[in-house]
């Protein structure tokens, strides 16, 4: 596990824990390291949910397929960015979403149970990584919040630019870029591609914004 300190240095579940005590945590958590290709399903909707994941390179998208093949992606994870963790803590019995490589990527699984419960070692850092959970639990609930206030708007152009001037909130700048091509963006807002081409194309001509590829300018709203 000695060749991943450097990106669970930068993981929120392990801040404020000393790398001395890192190597051991991960054996207290029972973490297994899993290699996925790009297009492999990490967790499908139904697999247990007993289980989350840290992802140390590489993407993945968590996402939730209806009954009649309708993707909706629920979010975009990132290199130190945990998966699965909101399920896990919640003690659902099964996963209601799919989380699939984007990417080919590597990632760790880590036993629910073991982080919940204190061990029986009664490791000095178990409070301080209950804490770390508990924060990211928070804030990803709040990241979720600002995507029903996108996807509750009635238009695609009003779901659009909310969802900008919310990245460019983020970014802090005018100019930035997605982790979405165009139909990841469509299934993120929950729109048709190709009204959502449409919308771009009629605020580029407006000129409220500047677009190319996954890279986006808001100029004026």
């Amino acid at each position: 596990m000695r060749e991943y300190l450097d990106v669970l240095r930068n993981c929120a579940l392990f801040a404020d824990i000393s790398d001395e005590n890192l190597l051991p945590m991960l054996g207290c958590l029972g973490a297994k390291a899993s290699k996925f290709k790009k297009g492999q399903t990490v967790i499908a909707e139904g697999d247990p949910a007993d289980r989350f994941g840290i992802l140390l390179s590489g993407e993945l998208q968590v996402m939730r397929i209806d009954y009649y093949g309708n993707r909706s992606i629920m979010d975009n994870i990132e290199p130190t960015q945990l998966f699965g963790e909101s399920f896990a803590c919640a003690e659902v019995k099964s996963s209601p979403a799919d989380v699939v490589a984007t990417e080919d990527s590597e990632l760790l699984l880590v036993d629910a149970h073991r982080i919940t419960q204190t061990c029986c070692n009664a490791c000095d850092f178990h409070n301080r990584m209950i804490f770390n959970l508990l924060k990211i639990v928070a804030t990803k609930n709040l990241v979720f919040n600002q995507k029903i206030e996108i996807t509750s708007k009635r238009t695609t152009r009003e779901k659009l630019l909310t969802y900008l001037l919310m990245q460019a909130k983020k970014n802090k700048s005018n100019s930035f870029d997605i982790p979405f091509d165009r139909q990841e963006l469509a299934d993120y807002l929950e729109v048709d591609r190709s009204g959502l081409s449409v919308e771009i194309g009629k605020l580029v001509k407006e000129g409220k914004i500047q677009c190319y590829r996954s890279r986006f300018t808001v100029v004026e709203v």
